[in-house]
């Protein structure tokens, strides 16, 4: 037994620190290494040759497979060794290959949520703070301190500047450079990366009704298709959309966008000519 787990799903050839907490029900391929002060809930299975090091807390039902280095410290020449995090939550799938990184004292933890899909090769940097049902498609990369709301997409290859924040139930299309925030419900792609309209199939799949979904495509209209400055469009929204958990989700969001937001094509084109 090691912390009250049966060795027979542990191979006798992982590398476990005795310190590390091992749930029940756990498999652990050989190969794999599980550094101190690591935590993992019941019902995980981890593949052949996964690298946990310490500060890492996976929650329970999560897979993880071949490849996957997990709370190696971060890549930030400020760090100084502090004692920080990676916290994973439940039923999160990650793939081959995967990198999620230490956080810094800025955050303390980096942050992956629950029933998220992480595939193959995605890198999630230091300080990352990342929402429930999110899927990071191949190889797409996170810089520091970035945030993704719940039930976000990315495709493949899609790369994002520090300090980015992705709305929930948004789309950014493959091989994207976000270097501006991408508000909720909307769809992102193209370069330089732009609003392409409202992520109408993902919020279908997700109860949202037609009528909704036209509401919020009625919302977004003044933002990236008028040609008011933002705060202009920020007003006229306020006064002609009754206030709604989905309204004043948008209006925070945009207004608490220091960095900016994606703009509309058609603004992109004014500014190209």
């Amino acid at each position: 037994m090691i912390n009250g787990q049966k060795i027979e799903s542990i191979s006798p050839k992982a590398e476990i620190h005795p310190s590390a907490k091992i749930g029940a029900n756990v498999t652990i391929g050989p190969f794999t290494y599980i550094d101190r002060d690591v935590e993992i809930g019941e019902g995980t299975w981890i593949g052949p040759n996964v690298t946990i090091f310490q500060g890492a807390k996976i929650g329970k039902h999560c897979r993880i497979f071949p490849g996957a280095v997990i709370a190696a410290i971060p890549q930030d020449l400020k760090f100084k060794g502090e004692a920080t995090f990676v916290e994973i939550g439940d039923r999160t799938t990650i793939r081959e290959c995967v990198t999620i990184n230490r956080a810094t004292q800025y955050a303390w933890k980096t942050v992956v949520g629950s029933d998220c899909l992480l595939m193959a090769y995605v890198h999630v940097a230091h300080d990352c703070q990342l929402g429930d049902h999110i899927i990071l498609a191949n190889a797409v990369n996170l810089a520091g301190h970035v945030e993704i709301e719940d039930y976000a997409i990315l495709e493949g290859m899609v790369a994002v500047q520090q300090f980015i924040k992705i709305g929930a139930h948004s789309f950014v299309a493959g091989g994207s450079l976000v270097r501006k925030n991408v508000p909720p419900y909307i769809k992102a792609a193209r370069e330089p990366i732009s609003y392409i309209g409202i992520n109408s199939i993902g919020l279908e799949r997700r109860g949202f009704s037609k009528e909704m979904i036209h509401e919020l495509h009625n919302i977004y209209l003044p933002l990236f298709q008028g040609k008011m400055i933002q705060k202009e469009a920020l007003l006229l929204i306020e006064e002609n959309f009754a206030p709604s958990v989905h309204r004043d989700y948008i209006l925070d969001f945009v207004r608490n966008s220091p960095k900016g937001i994606v703009r509309g094509l058609h603004k992109r084109k004014e500014l190209d000519t």
